[in-house]
């Protein structure tokens, strides 16, 4: 079955495009898993059969119950949290759990998911985990939709790499408000991106024009005058794959391009002016008068000889 396509509206109002992980991808990451588990557990049983011989039944009970418990909970738990949301499983299938927005998974989430899976996964064998990722658009099982995550495939066909950000248009575009663009949008633009080469001059210059008369309009601060149409979509989806990168990798966000503020144009919006400054004025210091000395203690006059 093959992967579907899926786009993900981040906080920052960022379209990401993410391969969803489908069910049968996932069941044999499951397998993996609790087959992992499943060793650890049978370990566990037999020091607890060892060193616990002795005690009265009443605590190897308590002891073996509570053993049980941290190891269904915290086998996904703890590599969930090391691995920013993968166990071994989803590490062979290159599987990876993340927020609905697309940001990385939280501990909150990982403990919701580690808790429903007792009861969905290992309680009634994975049958409601099942029935409820057929049902689901996005392949999310009972502890997903608990837990606002979502399973997403890291394997999915690589894209052409982004244009280069044209330098002229670097502070322009780290103030953009992309909000306005829908994925559709986007994506037509990085397709005539990555072809424009194999265009022909005419056609490419044509299509250059209607993408981004119909991308301008909803993109703020406007572009500055002049601006040619394919320097305007390189900027765009250069400045898009940047936030992208910024929002899945925190510990190495990409730093923003330098603010650039392009001159007032008569008839064309008004560009963010950076704040006013005003100029050094020296304070004026008044001139310092001479310390006054103290009187001569000494009386004045002649002085008769001894």
């Amino acid at each position: 079955m093959a992967m579907q396509p899926e786009t993900v509206v981040t906080g920052d109002a960022v379209v990401l495009d993410v391969q969803i992980a489908q069910l049968p991808v996932r069941a044999v990451s499951a397998l993996i898993d609790a087959a992992a588990i499943f060793t650890l557990y049978v370990l566990g049983l037999m020091l607890w059969a060892v060193a616990l011989a002795s005690f009265d039944d009443a605590l190897s009970a308590a002891v073996l119950i509570v053993f049980t418990v941290l190891t269904l909970v915290g086998y996904p738990l703890v590599f969930e949290m090391a691995t920013r949301g993968r166990t071994p499983g989803k590490m062979a299938m290159g599987l990876r759990v993340v927020s609905d927005d697309g940001g990385p998974e939280r501990f909150r989430q990982a403990l919701f998911r580690a808790l429903s899976s007792v009861i969905e996964i290992w309680m009634f064998m994975g049958g409601p985990a099942v029935l409820c990722s057929l049902i689901s658009p996005r392949g999310k099982r009972i502890g997903d939709y608990f837990a606002g995550t979502v399973v997403i495939s890291e394997r999915a066909p690589r894209q052409t790499p982004p244009p280069p950000m044209p330098p002229q248009l670097a502070g322009w575009a780290a103030t953009l408000e992309l909000s306005g663009l829908s994925a559709d949008q986007f994506n037509l633009a990085r397709q005539y991106l990555s072809r424009a080469p194999q265009l022909e001059p005419a056609v490419r210059d044509e299509m250059a024009y209607r993408i981004a008369a119909d991308l301008a309009p909803r993109i703020s601060p406007p572009p500055p005058p002049g601006t040619p149409p394919h320097h305007l979509l390189a900027a765009v989806v250069a400045e898009r794959h940047r936030r992208e990168l910024a929002r899945l990798r925190p510990q190495a966000a990409v730093p923003a391009a330098p603010v650039w503020y392009p001159p007032q144009q008569p008839g064309h919006p008004a560009y963010p002016a950076p704040p006013y400054q005003p100029p050094y004025q020296p304070q004026y210091q008044p001139p310092q008068q001479p310390a006054q000395q103290p009187p001569d203690p000494s009386p004045g006059g002649f002085v008769p000889p001894s």
